[in-house]
């Protein structure tokens, strides 16, 4: 069944009441494919971790988990997702092991080369410029560093007439590869299993 488009625009940009409770819907819906996404990351102790459209913030504390003696910084252009994350996180936050910020991904208020690892789940979809997005990725991760982007592509017929085009643009596998490569980016996939999302691993050059 097609979701309408008032429930789709709500995931790309929560607001008010509706916005809360889809956040809280989204965490159950996506937490196995941000585990996934997570171990594949391969977090250190000591990482700076980003998780790019944080939404409600689950992953934030698994992350922060897995980097005891790092920093782990949501960041998400909903101002609703951003306070549900801090205050699903109230203990870390305040203890300045995880901070989140209210940022677009191709404008993302951090020094460049300050990241080890990126998590980036069903959030490609959002991006207007996929290209200025990448290169806004690459700006801030670190030579060496890994980032994982997890997403639905154009071939994936049931997922692109599950969800309104006008919101979410599912693009061809080649087209994020490429345009990753050009951000400066070495690819590794990962393939779907059992109608699973995409996995893709790149590695900051």
């Amino acid at each position: 069944m097609r979701r309408p488009r008032f429930i789709a625009e709500q995931a790309r940009d929560a607001r008010g009441w509706l916005g809360r409770l889809i956040a809280f819907i989204m965490a159950r819906e996506t937490w196995a494919q941000n585990l996934r996404a997570i171990a594949a990351l391969h977090v250190r102790e000591d990482d700076q971790v980003l998780d790019v459209g944080c939404g409600p913030g689950r992953a934030l504390a698994t992350l922060a988990a897995k980097a005891p003696r790092g920093r782990v910084v949501g960041a998400d252009p909903s101002e609703v997702m951003a306070e549900v994350a801090l205050a699903r996180n109230r203990g870390l936050v305040r203890s300045g092991r995880v901070e989140v910020a209210i940022a677009e991904v191709a404008a993302l208020p951090f020094a460049a080369a300050c990241f080890d690892k990126v998590l980036c789940v069903h959030v490609v979809y959002f991006w207007p410029d996929l290209d200025a997005a990448l290169r806004e990725l690459a700006r801030v991760i670190k030579p060496g560093g890994r980032m994982a982007l997890v997403f639905r592509t154009s071939a994936d017929t049931p997922a692109v007439e599950s969800f309104p085009s006008e919101v979410y643009r599912f693009r061809a596998l080649l087209e994020v590869e490429s345009a990753a490569e050009r951000a400066g980016f070495r690819l590794e996939g990962q393939p779907a299993q059992g109608g699973e999302p995409l996995l893709l691993i790149a590695t900051r050059a």
